[in-house]
């Protein structure tokens, strides 16, 4: 308990020392199109899967920065903008940082794993949220939503649409909020 106690602190004091309008000020290129909310925003506790079906929830992630993406194989923009989250998860991926990629709704696993193959797509594992549970509570109404976490599991940021997320101004942005906690 102590433990959950003081990480709650951490990161509730990190954020507090954050400048999400900074960060707004610091967005070029398709980073314009995430926007910081003013405020941590709390995420949904349903669970997806991974390709075995294992159960994760968001809260599996808690103690890093996360990317989440919500994507489907009939989405166009989204799968092309799946090689560039797999490429920023290569570079940025570790104790800090993680790209969660959630494919939302009917997506055939055989499908999903020869899109993967295809596009060398290698840093990414295949998570599935088949119901729309953690879709559905998180208002992700159209794709891709891509939201933005904080290391207390809060979310930070959202963008709607696709980003070139392996771009310079992309992973310039997300050190900087890396940096500030």
């Amino acid at each position: 308990m102590k433990f959950l106690t003081l990480a709650l602190y951490l990161g509730l004091a990190s954020f507090a020392n954050a400048d999400p309008a900074a960060w707004n000020a610091m967005r070029e290129g398709d980073m314009r199109k995430l926007n910081f909310h003013a405020e941590p925003r709390p995420v949904s506790d349903a669970v997806f899967f991974d390709a075995d079906g294992t159960e994760y929830s968001l809260a599996d992630y808690a103690g890093k920065h996360v990317l989440v993406n919500f994507w489907a194989l009939w989405c166009s923009p989204c799968r092309e903008e799946m090689p560039a989250l797999d490429a920023l998860q290569g570079e940025l991926g570790g104790d800090e940082f993680e790209v969660v990629t959630l494919a939302v709704w009917r997506n055939a696993l055989p499908a999903i794993e020869s899109f993967y193959a295809e596009h060398d797509i290698d840093d990414l594992p295949i998570l599935l949220d088949p119901d729309r549970a953690l879709s559905s509570q998180m208002a992700v109404a159209a794709l891709p939503i891509t939201v933005l976490l904080n290391p207390a599991g809060e979310e930070i940021a959202r963008l709607t649409g696709d980003a070139k997320w392996d771009s310079d101004e992309a992973k310039q942005l997300l050190r900087a909020v890396m940096a500030d906690g």
